[in-house]
């Protein structure tokens, strides 16, 4: 699978989670164009491609739908993370429904700061960063989440790559260097909307 077949199929997914919620059980490849701005027929294509899931004139069954993007993407069970930061954005991530509604768990989060160490975000009590190898090996953390300014990002970078975390979400605006097997994708709202920008106005 490409990868930008696997960033469509999370962009569908995406509504399919949304849709559910509206309390909607079908849904056709024209309405998932439409929020999604990816063409009907594209759509089609992409499902096509790993199986019938819906019906002419019928649409999608959006939990069956649902079931089997989340196969393919290999994101069905739960996935625990780490959150590093303990902040005004930690605490927006921690706080957020989206990460549950998938499957993924912030099973602990960390901040070298005194006063947040001890401390709570929502259920969870904030650890010290030193105890960052324990935890991943004891809850099989999988995924690490960088939630701290972009001086402290490397150094965060580097104590998730030591205890063993192959894939990072870094929030930051700092350029990480990572082993190769290592996989890093960067959230950065200014480069999502100049990108948009940019195919708006062109």
């Amino acid at each position: 699978m490409t990868v930008g077949v696997a960033a469509r199929l999370s962009r569908y997914l995406q509504v399919l989670t949304q849709s559910k919620k509206m309390g909607k059980d079908r849904i056709s490849s024209q309405e998932i164009s439409d929020y999604t701005n990816i063409n009907a027929t594209q759509i089609r294509r992409d499902l096509s491609n790993f199986g019938r899931f819906g019906k002419r004139g019928v649409g999608y069954n959006i939990d069956s739908l649902l079931g089997e993007i989340r196969k393919i993407l290999r994101t069905q069970g739960q996935h625990n993370i780490a959150l590093v930061g303990a902040g005004r954005l930690g605490e927006a991530i921690a706080s957020s429904p989206i990460f549950a509604e998938h499957g993924i768990n912030i099973a602990a989060v960390f901040d070298n700061d005194p006063e947040k160490v001890g401390g709570s975000i929502g259920s969870m009590e904030v650890g010290d960063i030193r105890t960052l190898p324990t935890a991943v090996r004891e809850k099989n953390i999988i995924v690490g989440v960088i939630a701290v300014p972009a001086d402290s990002a490397p150094q965060v970078a580097d104590e998730l790559v030591g205890s063993g975390v192959k894939i990072i979400f870094n929030y930051s605006e700092a350029l990480l260097d990572v082993p190769h097997d290592v996989t890093v994708h960067t959230s950065n709202p200014a480069v999502d909307l100049l990108h948009a920008l940019y195919f708006h106005l062109t």
